[in-house]
């Protein structure tokens, strides 16, 4: 019998025939969009069809869908290999396929002793991770699945193997980096849910700091990008701090996504097309972004590490 690992990840449309019907399965969500439940649905899929023009070009200039799937699956693949054959990794997307339940299927195809949902958000949030988990629960609970062990990777913003992943990373892609700024950007949340007490922003804050140790002397920002409507989200945005960093004569910018592990478009389209974009009018000379870590071989070892000591 085998341990059973299911990566968990938000997914995204694999063509521009799914952008509207995976943005109604996100605004659906009340763990992320906190609309009354009775109008949720509805609601959902107004403000679906409303954002899916615009979101839809998002995805043309990706090449008509997003990768994180396709990277998703790859990360899978490579855990695979270094855990052998005792273990079975499969993909459970939150917002589109391949499902929980598909996830599922596939992994009860064979005898499994023993779950460990492992999310690819390293720092823990109830929108993220928390959601993530909660659809877990409600697929494994009706479906009629074997009754096993479940384990609850709850986050890893801090363990050695990730850091260290982060830092090679930035080393390998900007070997030069002690000429640069460092603006770190993370997806932002409903100011709600952090007063709530989600440890989110302490973890991400934590991250960054724990990277820094590595790069003594470079100046740096964090920044949090993504806000969806009117409520007061978790600041300051990434944005206004390439404003200001270019107000204040900077002109070599790294940017490092740093909740992010797959490429997607809150990488590929605003930090890369609408932020480098901004900081290029603003006269910021030298804009780079950094890539996700994606398969980077420490991250593969940190996700192998976390998952032998469940």
């Amino acid at each position: 019998m085998k341990t059973g690992v299911l990566l968990l990840n938000m997914g995204g449309p694999d063509s521009l025939s799914a952008v509207e019907p995976f943005l109604y399965n996100l605004f659906s969500d009340h763990d992320i969009i906190r609309i009354p439940r009775p109008v949720q649905k509805p609601i959902a899929r107004l403000i679906a069809k409303f954002r899916a023009k615009k979101t839809r070009h998002y995805y043309e200039l990706m090449g008509g869908k997003s990768p994180q799937r396709e990277q998703t699956e790859e990360q899978a693949r490579h855990l695979q290999e270094l855990l052998g054959e005792n273990y079975r990794v499969e993909v459970a997307m939150r917002y589109w396929h391949p499902f929980t339940q598909e996830a599922l299927e596939k992994l009860f195809s064979e005898e499994i002793k023993r779950l460990i949902l492992l999310p690819m958000y390293p720092q823990y949030s109830s929108t993220t991770t928390g959601s993530s988990f909660k659809e877990f629960e409600r697929v494994y609970r009706r479906g009629g699945y074997p009754q096993v062990p479940v384990v609850k990777v709850e986050s890893y913003h801090d363990h050695p193997l990730y850091i260290e992943a982060m830092v090679q990373n930035i080393k390998e892609n900007l070997p030069d980096w002690r000429d640069y700024h460092f603006l770190f950007s993370a997806h932002s949340l409903p100011m709600y849910v952090i007063e709530e007490g989600d440890p989110y922003q302490r973890q991400t804050e934590e991250t960054v700091r724990l990277i820094m140790e590595s790069f003594p002397g470079v100046e740096w920002s964090l920044g949090y990008q993504s806000k969806v409507g009117p409520v007061r989200w978790l600041e300051p945005m990434t944005e206004k701090l390439i404003q200001e960093l270019a107000g204040e004569g900077v002109k070599k910018l790294a940017v490092i996504p740093v909740s992010f592990v797959c490429e997607h478009s809150e990488t590929l389209y605003e930090l890369d097309v609408q932020y480098g974009k901004l900081a290029r009018e603003l006269g910021i000379t030298d804009y780079v972004r950094i890539p996700t870590l994606r398969t980077h071989p420490l991250f593969m070892s940190a996700l192998k590490e976390i998952v032998l000591s469940c």
